[in-house]
This record gives C-alpha cells, structure tokens and sequence, in this order.
C-alpha cells in the first residue's frame, strides 16, 4: 500500500440560502482545492463526488461528471458515492483506496449537498430515504423521531436530563464562532439550550444540525505526486482509513446505545494506524445530535457508556481538554450539509495538523480522527490524519 497525503482543501461557506446551484458551489469548492495544492486540472487522475440528496431534491444523477466538467475535469474518471450522511467520507475512502493501491497518483474527492432550495417536507422525506423504508420511514418515522427515541432511551437508562447534553451544543456554537465557513456564528450558554423549543420530546432546536448548503473539495496524491506538490509546505498523511456496518433499523440492533460500527471502525482505523486512544489529539464526530455526541465518545472507546455528559461538562471536549471536538463547530454549528459533511471534516482535521486552524488551533496537534455517519449508526467512515515532520 502506497502512503497517501492531503496536498490541497477548499470549502465553500456553508449558508441557509439555496440559491446557487449545487454544480457551481462544487466547482468553486475543487478550485479552491487545486490553488491550495498547486496543480491545474490536467494533473488530476480522477474525481470522487459525495453527495446524498441531489437525485431526489435537485433531480439530477450522474453528479461525477457534472462536477467534472463544471470544475475543468472533463474526460477524468468521476463517479458519485452515496452513503447517506456519509456520503463525503465515503468518497473519501474510495479515493484513498485507490491511491494507495497504486492505481493513480491524484484524486479530487467534492462533497455537495443542497437542501434548502425545497420545503421542510421534502428534505425531511429525502433524508428518510436513509432509513429502513419498511421498517422506520414508511410508519412515519423520521431522523428527528429516531434521535428523540434514542436519547429518551439514554435518559431513563443512566439517569439523565436534557440540560447535561447542553455542554455539546454550547461548544459547538463557541468553535463556529471562530470558523468563517460556519453557518452559525451564535454563542449560546445554558439559558439558551433551555430555552429553545421542543422539537420532538426530548429533543430541543439546540440538539439539532441545521439543514443547509455547502461544498467542500480535498486533493489527495500519493507520495510521489506529494512531494511534487507540498515541497516546504505542511505534510498531512492519511494513517488510516476504515468503514463499518450495522442494521439500519433501530429495532434490528442488539443495544441501541452502543453503535456497534462506531466501534468496530475505530478500533479498525487505529489498529491500522498502529495508534491508541490517547495518540489522537482531536475527534472530529459526527454531531448531528447532541445524543450522537454522546453515543460516538462512548462506542469509539474514549468514554465509558453512560458518562460521555460529564465528560463534556467538565471541559474535556474543549480545545485545550483531553479529547476536543467539534473544533470548527461540528455538524451542530458549521452545519451539516449531508453529502458533504465528511469532507468539511476532513479539510477541517487538515487544517488543524497544519497549524491553520486560526483561533481555534489546538496547540501541538498531530493526530485527528475524522468519524462520518450515515443513518443513526448504520455507515460509519473514519479517516485518521497525521502530520508527519
């Protein structure tokens, strides 16, 4: 297996207003990506497009070559990845596998998603898709209801209240601050998140990703197109890449409070690593739930069940805590335009081990675990990023 490096990341401000179109957002996301890296069109071998939605609220299929030939990429190998919400890191890690099986040099992986541009029903019906149809969607179920059952079922197993999931939100909310990208820039305390409605009991706004729109583009190069790019600029290798599966319905889980591809896939990513628990210096997860939150420290082994809120009152998720998170506002504060959620961690993790992260730098960083879900823990893609001297 060849090493593989991230040589270039460009994102698109994630935002509330449908107005561009999915195509443009995509293509300015991949030339912010090739300046970063250097390279013009030509070098690149091909393209691997995350998106979830775009068949159903845009219409459109086919969205490799779309991208390709509105990005300058006609006539490369482009094609789409959907994995639900973990459509982006899972573009990323067909991309990865194939650089480091030697296959080509230079990939470009896009995640795009765009959302807003239709009513509150049809993207509620569009991310449904992602459930079980027979089993979940089709008896009216919805992402809202199948988080709300999970952290109700959280509540009366470990004896907790909503205002102990505060601690995740209002982070998440101080970090977006910080990041232009942000939809978000709202700090919140814990009148806030008390104060904020109900949405389905006991989920509250502030428990809650918003939809919205945006695009992010990483080039990766294997280690000889790297050296070609990079010369004095930051080295940031991908250490391991890893995926896992687990039933889609909820009622087809053994223990819904442990995500069982969660911990398979990390304990995966960081055998193949050859790192511990205590070599990663930020998580990026998959917050697109406060309950998430929770779940994803628990299941990847870093909390034990049951206490990953106390673990965040106490700070331990802030910048300069044990395990911080979130760091550019998370999917709950950033925003989690789904198709491309996994690539905005990806050259979020990049910027943090290259020491670009701004006001939201965590000091010495060398290591990221980048954790992309789709489903309420059916997909589950991890990238682990180092940065090498």
């Amino acid at each position: 297996m060849k090493d593989v490096f991230i040589a270039g990341v460009g994102q698109t401000p994630v935002t509330r207003n449908g107005a561009a179109p999915g195509r443009e957002l995509a293509a300015k996301a991949i030339g912010d990506a090739l300046h970063a890296a250097g390279i013009e069109g030509e070098a690149v071998d091909s393209l691997f497009v995350g998106n979830m939605t775009g068949a159903v609220l845009d219409q459109q299929q086919q969205m490799g070559s779309l991208i390709a030939d509105y990005a300058g990429l006609s006539g490369i190998e482009a094609v789409n990845v959907e994995a639900a919400c973990a459509s982006g890191a899972a573009a990323a890690r067909l991309a990865y596998l194939t650089l480091a099986g030697g296959m080509q040099e230079v990939a470009v992986v896009c995640g795009i998603e765009r959302m807003t541009h239709r009513d509150r029903d049809a993207v509620t019906d569009a991310l449904a898709m992602a459930a079980d149809r027979e089993l979940e969607s089709s008896r009216g179920e919805s992402f809202l209801s199948l988080n709300a059952r999970l952290m109700q079922l959280y509540f009366d197993t470990y004896d907790k209240s909503g205002e102990e999931f505060a601690p995740f939100a209002i982070n998440a909310h101080a970090n977006a601050m910080h990041n232009p990208n942000a939809v978000f820039h709202k700090q919140i305390d814990l009148d806030d998140y008390l104060e904020s409605r109900m949405i389905i009991e006991p989920v509250r706004l502030y428990d809650v990703s918003p939809t919205c729109n945006g695009a992010a583009a990483v080039v990766l190069a294997t280690a000889d197109a790297a050296n070609r790019m990079l010369q004095n600029r930051p080295r940031i290798r991908i250490a391991a890449s890893s995926a896992a599966t687990a039933p889609v319905a909820l009622d087809r889980r053994d223990d819904l409070l442990t995500l069982e591809a969660v911990r398979k896939s990390t304990l995966t990513a960081l055998d193949r690593a050859g790192f511990s628990h205590d070599s990663i210096d930020l998580f990026e997860l998959h917050d697109a739930y406060t309950i998430m939150s929770a779940l994803c420290l628990e299941s990847a082994g870093f909390t034990p069940p049951g206490t990953a809120t106390e673990f965040a009152r106490d700070g331990r998720i802030a910048r300069d805590g044990d395990l911080p998170i979130s760091m550019m506002g998370g999917l709950k504060a950033r925003g989690h335009p789904v198709g491309a959620t996994g690539v905005y961690q990806l050259a979020e993790g990049y910027l943090q081990l290259a020491q670009q992260a701004g006001a939201n730098q965590i000091d010495n960083a060398t290591t990221a675990l980048l954790q992309n879900i789709g489903g309420t823990g059916s997909t589950v893609v991890n990238h682990i990023l180092t940065r090498e001297a």
